[in-house]
């Protein structure tokens, strides 16, 4: 049974969120664009800007405008979120982490409860959101780790990398749950041209990301190093061990990463604490309705979803959510067969119907055309090209100019030649003459 869609608007979310009267000023500050940054003073007083995690800016509207937001997650029912967030003493934070099962360190400073503080005060509907939508992919993610024997806390990364949009796009280019660039995306398997994108495919980017994370762990045998390499590369972390005088230690290598992976662990730390302790600091997760049940089929012909939707009756925004990685609605399966997700109801049908769904609007949808004819019906006119080409005339008179002064030299040259030929020949017509005398 399907809970009730969510408002598109954020302001609904919050009414629905809480009955009591809020002042309104309150409530609107929590939506007002958000800053890039934070400041933290050290131990020495000097102030030190950490920038946040792109994804900890995105807007709610962002996210609850997703098709599987608007279709399967609803208000939350009987609990009571409220904009209060309680403060507990630092020793309460410390015991919380501490309690959380996990292989990974999860250590608390100052930092930490700066990112802490961000997710339970300014993202808490963000954190709502999240935990609802925690339900259609912590499963997937917990399977590729488990599948290479890593610590399931990593699940929570794509909280901090993408707050769990498949469409996600940073701002240099990084793509889906996990955020792959394209390059290591390739490196990894996962395919990307005009058409297909699989690093927004949950499940293959899922298997791919635990892969690289468990090849980045062999190089660096620390996990916040490998998750801080996740963000910024294992070359910048070499370089911070190098400049570190060869320390291994994330907090120790503080100074010498870039601004943003200074927040990341932190950031990563923070969201651990959040999705265990969220009724802590009254927030509520959203109610989530499980989608029908899909399966896969292979398809070896080129095919627009829109076809899909139109003949076999699916909803084609239930198409594009269950197959994000194909960009532009077509599934290539020209080049080589692909696999398809649909609720296993529509499968049948598209296997009765697939004649029908290849030739459905197929004039309209695909508008590529494999052969052109010329159009040679009209005569084509062109001059004779002069032995210059496209020089321009000028040139031409210069050269013609030159070839004129070289013919009359050449003439001169040729009387000169015969005047001392000729010359020559009475020389030595007077030399046998003296000699016979």
């Amino acid at each position: 049974m399907l809970f009730c869609s969510i408002s598109l608007s954020a302001q609904t979310v919050i009414d629905d969120f809480d009955d009591e009267e809020e002042d309104e000023e309150e409530v609107d500050s929590l939506f007002v664009p958000m800053e890039d940054e934070i400041a933290v003073t050290d131990k020495e007083g000097n102030e030190e800007l950490i920038e946040f995690p792109e994804a900890m800016t995105y807007d709610l509207d962002s996210l609850l405008n997703l098709y599987m937001s608007r279709t399967f997650l609803g208000t939350p029912g009987d609990c009571e979120m409220t904009n209060e967030n309680p403060t507990y003493p630092k020793e309460e934070y410390v015991a919380r982490l501490s309690r959380i099962p996990s292989v990974m360190e999860l250590a608390y400073n100052d930092i930490v409860q700066r990112f802490i503080d961000r997710y339970s005060g300014r993202l808490r509907y963000s954190v709502s959101y999240m935990l609802g939508a925690a339900n259609f992919y912590m499963p997937l993610f917990e399977q590729a780790l488990e599948t290479y024997q890593l610590p399931l806390e990593l699940k929570y990364l794509p909280i901090i990398e993408s707050a769990l949009n498949p469409k996600a796009v940073s701002r240099v280019g990084a793509t889906g749950l996990w955020q792959f660039m394209l390059a290591t995306g390739r490196q990894y398997g996962l395919e990307v041209n005009s058409l297909v994108d699989e690093r927004r495919a949950p499940v293959k980017s899922s298997y791919a990301a635990a892969r690289y994370l468990r090849d980045l762990y062999r190089v660096f045998g620390d996990w916040n190093l490998v998750i801080a390499a996740y963000n910024c590369g294992p070359e910048n972390i070499n370089k911070a061990i190098h400049r570190a005088g060869g320390e291994k230690d994330y907090w120790k290598l503080y100074p010498y990463l870039p601004a943003e992976t200074r927040g990341y662990v932190p950031a990563f730390i923070a969201a651990n604490y959040i999705m265990n302790y969220y009724c802590e600091h009254n927030i509520c997760p959203m109610t989530s309705g499980l989608p029908a049940k899909s399966d896969t089929i292979m398809i070896s012909k080129d095919i627009h979803l829109e076809q899909i939707a139109g003949v076999v009756g699916t909803d084609l925004d239930m198409l594009r959510s269950l197959n994000p990685e194909f960009r532009r609605d077509i599934i290539p399966g020209n080049t080589k067969p692909y696999a398809v997700r649909m609720p296993i109801a529509d499968i049948g049908k598209y296997i009765d119907l697939e004649d029908s769904v290849y030739n459905y609007r197929r004039v309209e949808l695909f508008t590529k055309r494999a052969i052109v004819d010329v159009n040679d019906d009209l005569p084509t006119y062109s001059k004779k090209r002069s032995r210059f080409g496209r020089k321009s005339s000028r040139y031409a008179r210069n050269r013609g100019a030159r070839y004129k002064r070289g013919k009359s030299y050449s003439s001169r040259h040729k009387a000169s030649s015969k005047r001392k030929k000729s010359s020559s020949r009475k020389k030595s017509s007077k030399k046998r003459s003296r000699r016979r005398r």
